[in-house]
């Protein structure tokens, strides 16, 4: 087992949709490069997942009632409690928003005038590891803090002491953009991640672009519009803080926000998508995750170079000079057409199985609702799927935070006696991460079963209709388990760039 700090993608993004493709991403999802060979054939795991899933809907069939997740007694104010008092707290609220807004400001410094090496720059390892990780993972836990702590939202504040009312907004926000814009950045955020390689200046660059791009859409459509529909990181986790136990409110008659106290998960079952592209994008949380698993894999790079490269060698004329370079060229953009393409399959197989659900129950709610309804209820998987791939990287390399803290630009420093805390990565048995990753992935899945089936409850007239509507639902979270299974077990290709099959095979 080897650990790869910085994945060396081939291709620099091109220029396109944003300045944000001026930003080529390092983070790598695999921390297994070598082959693992599992305890136990694939298909054990899958028929013992497939097992418990079955085992979980018929618990959840026979013994859920309708008011499940409805109950008041399952909600607790906990504001009173002297911890929650310390954290809602104006003074502790001003710090931490300051600290969020410093952490930007040193990530962007860093990486302009720092050093050039990636590993020995804060900006890389605080945002690629801290921030879109093990922030991502802490947010599950403690709630959509993001929100609060949002350092766009902090400057914007900031310039309305200046300038109130700065970010009323000059025109109305257009509904059906829906969270389109947030969809696009998502897309093109996960593009470079994928195809490109940072440096830290570039990453220096793209935060200043976005935080840009932010500030001016806030100005013309309004601060609560943008950061509601156009930011895709706000949007990110606050999809990930329903999961969370813990949920802020902002009652009118309260300075402070109110803390309350639920069963984990119940966050997906308070609100439901209000536009199709929400539901696009919770497809493309779980699809990019289950892209980047795959695109590296031998199987995956074999497709083109097997099934496809053989009809485009027809076009371009097998041995011309430079047309294998041509393929590669092709390779990329079919790569790249299969990322931005990824939530859309996703999505029809979803209405598929949706549109199931009306044949089993002849239910007169029609599909694009349907599938509404039931689109959080995929929030579980979209996590345990980024968390299954991304958790040793996280553990691994978030503790390198500690001395580039004490020397942020790479230049020898020590501000604060941390430079020697952190030597080597944590290395991580392979069995231990294969059955962890097992875990999750089952853990997630049953709790999406379980999800699902309290929102059918609430559309369904009697348990039967509803125990009948999660047929199709149980049969998708199946497959899910059982390719997310088979994605994780699968090998690395080297380089993804085969060797062209030759004539004679």
């Amino acid at each position: 087992m080897t650990l790869t700090y910085w994945s060396g993608w081939r291709h620099g993004s091109p220029a396109l949709l944003t300045l944000l493709l001026v930003w080529n991403s390092p983070a790598t999802a695999h921390v297994m490069q070598a082959p693992y060979n599992l305890p136990v054939p694939l298909w054990l795991y899958a028929y013992g997942a497939t097992a418990a899933l079955l085992a979980s809907f018929a618990v959840v069939g026979y013994l859920v009632r309708a008011d499940a997740g409805n109950s008041a007694a399952t909600h607790l104010v906990i504001t009173r409690h002297p911890l929650a008092r310390w954290l809602i707290n104006p003074v502790v609220q001003r710090a931490v928003r300051s600290l969020s807004l410093g952490a930007l400001v040193l990530t962007i410094l860093s990486g302009l005038l720092g050093t050039t090496v990636a590993a020995q720059n804060f900006s890389i390892t605080f945002f690629w590891i801290i921030f879109v990780l093990a922030f991502a993972y802490l947010t599950a836990v403690v709630g959509d803090v993001y929100r609060f702590i949002n350092p766009i939202i902090v400057l914007c504040d900031g310039i309305e002491t200046i300038k109130p009312r700065f970010f009323k907004g000059l025109i109305q926000y257009p509904q059906h953009f829906g969270y389109y814009p947030a969809v696009a950045l998502y897309i093109v955020f996960i593009w470079i991640e994928l195809f490109g390689q940072a440096t830290p200046r570039e990453l220096a660059i793209i935060l200043s672009c976005y935080v840009l791009i932010s500030l001016v859409s806030a100005w013309l459509v309004g601060r609560e519009a943008w950061f509601q529909y156009g930011d895709f990181f706000a949007i990110f986790f606050r999809l990930i803080g329903k999961l969370s136990p813990l949920e802020y409110r902002c009652p009118k008659n309260r300075q402070g926000p109110e803390i309350i106290l639920r069963p984990p998960s119940f966050g997906i079952l308070t609100e439901r998508p209000d536009h199709t592209s929400l539901l696009i994008f919770v497809l493309f949380m779980l699809s990019s995750t289950a892209y980047d698993g795959i695109h590296e894999t031998v199987p995956w790079v074999g497709i083109f170079w097997k099934q496809i490269y053989p009809f485009l060698a027809k076009f371009i004329g097998v041995g011309q000079p430079g047309q294998y370079l041509i393929l590669v060229e092709y390779y990329y953009y079919w790569q790249r057409l299969m990322m931005v393409i990824s939530p859309f399959i996703y999505l029809a197989i979803y209405l598929g199985f949706v549109g199931m659900i009306r044949f089993f129950v002849r239910t007169p709610v029609d599909t694009p609702t349907l599938a509404l309804r039931f689109a959080f209820s995929l929030i579980p998987i979209a996590f345990v799927y980024n968390l299954t791939h991304y958790f040793t990287l996280a553990i691994l390399q978030g503790p390198a935070i500690l001395p580039l803290l004490s020397d942020p630009l790479g230049l020898g420093w020590d501000l604060f006696g941390t430079s020697g805390w952190y030597d080597a990565p944590i290395m991580l048995e392979a069995g231990t991460i294969w059955h962890t990753q097992v875990g999750l992935i089952l853990v997630g899945h049953i709790l999406s079963v379980y999800l699902s089936h309290l929102e059918a409850l609430k559309i369904f007239s009697s348990r039967r209709e509803a125990a009948l509507s999660q047929l199709p639902m149980l049969i998708l979270m199946v497959i899910l388990t059982t390719i997310g299974l088979w994605i994780l077990s699968l090998p690395i290709a080297a380089g993804q760039v085969l060797l062209p099959p030759t004539s004679g095979g």
